[in-house]
């Protein structure tokens, strides 16, 4: 090799190497994706939460099972708490779930926006946040109770999509929060924006919050957030059994495909990918290249004329002219069968005249036709003169029968 093919080898190399260091130096990049998993550590992750609240509550249970399946226990009793991106029970869940609270327990859900099922029964209806002139996407949620210090607005500027209840029942329905566009240091909530509410459902209770995030990693560690996400907290009883769902979660609490580690990180992902597309360059190249060519397959001749032509020209050399003459003739009654469907059993006068109108032959000749077979078939010897005869006659016949077809 030349130096300067090794000189080109080189700096490939060098380029190679400096880019995998770089990216194996280059800072990890937060993952925003809105798991709501207590196991997440991620922004949207919400470990700092299950922790706090097994640190506030007497009994806290993680419900891993549909809650149709686990309100069947009739001895579960408390408070049980939803949060996630977005929770759609279904008829016969919210069902079960309002029954449960009917006895007198307490259901909280958090999420951007409810199924229509629930918002009718509560006489809810939920609209969209406005966001054309807020440039900076940042929000204040603030508490409406005394007690909870509701001067103090808590910043938010991560949201996807924001709702809040622009219809309640006013007699049945108690105004817990208010969500608003933040526009300076020193601004309180001051629209009704209501984003968090509070109704009486028989012996229990129910309130939801269109703020998921209220219960996120992100959310929570940016001071003084976490006094919004206790204040929310406040209103469940935390001397009975809190029941914390982690069915209802856009993330998993395990990765069940083998590729999870692959496609997590960014290094290996890539690795990943680079291989499958050499893998699929090798098979278009060195497919192509090493192909053998596929033979043409000559199409099989139908050697059946020919076959005949050679036992004919047997019989005639050898001779057998009274064996030709009757294949011939026998060749030639088959093809009255097939061609004017005639009996051949019986050639009579009539046979004669319906032959002679179907095939456009005159009666004369083919009864001249058939009385010179029925002569050669009682003679035990015939020439070749005779044979050549019989031979004219029917291809005679045979002409007439096709110039009436093509007519």
């Amino acid at each position: 090799m030349s130096i300067k093919g090794k000189i080109y080898i080189a700096l490939v190399l060098i380029t190679i190497l400096s880019i995998v260091v770089l990216e194996m130096t280059k800072p990890k990049e937060l993952n925003w994706f809105p798991s709501y998993a207590i196991h997440h550590k991620i922004p949207f992750g919400s470990i700092v939460f299950k922790d706090q609240l097994q640190r506030l509550a007497d009994s806290l249970n993680l419900v891993e099972r549909p809650p149709f399946e686990f309100l069947k226990n009739d001895s579960v009793n408390g408070s049980y708490l939803f949060y996630n991106g977005g929770i759609n029970f279904g008829e016969d869940e919210l069902e079960r779930i309002l029954n449960w609270v009917d006895k007198g327990n307490t259901l909280l859900v958090a999420a951007t926006d409810f199924e229509k099922a629930l918002l009718d029964t509560l006489h809810l209806r939920t609209k969209s946040v406005n966001t054309v002139d807020n440039f900076n996407n940042e929000y204040q949620v603030q508490l409406v109770n005394p007690y909870l210090n509701n001067s103090v607005a808590y910043k938010f500027d991560r949201p996807n999509t924001f709702f809040h209840f622009n219809k309640i029942d006013t007699s049945q329905t108690q105004v817990l929060g208010f969500i608003d566009k933040f526009h300076g240091e020193n601004k309180t909530v001051q629209d009704s924006l209501i984003n968090i509410i509070k109704q009486p459902f028989g012996e229990g209770q129910i309130i939801l919050s269109t703020f998921p995030q209220a219960f996120t990693n992100y959310f929570i560690l940016n001071s003084p957030n976490q006094n919004y996400t206790a204040g929310l907290l406040s209103y469940l009883n935390m001397t009975e059994p809190i029941f914390l769902d982690r069915y209802y979660k856009d993330g998993k609490k395990f990765y069940t495909s083998p590729m999870y580690l692959f496609l997590n990180t960014k290094s290996l992902k890539w690795a990943y990918y680079t291989v499958l597309v050499g893998v699929l360059i090798y098979i278009l190249f060195e497919g192509k290249r090493k192909q053998r060519a596929i033979p043409v397959a000559k199409q099989l001749t139908n050697q059946t004329v020919a076959f005949t032509r050679t036992i004919s020209n047997m019989y005639y050399e050898n001779g057998k002219h009274k064996d030709i003459a009757h294949h011939k003739i026998q060749h030639f009654l088959e093809y009255i069968r097939n061609s004017h469907y005639l009996n051949t059993s019986e050639l009579n006068e009539a046979f004669i005249k319906n032959l002679a109108s179907r095939s456009n032959n005159s009666i004369e000749d083919t009864r001249a036709l058939f009385n010179y077979m029925n002569n050669l078939n009682k003679k035990s010897q015939i020439n070749t003169i005779e044979l050549e005869r019989l031979n004219t006659l029917i291809e005679n016949f045979k002409s007439h029968n096709q110039w009436k077809t093509k007519k």
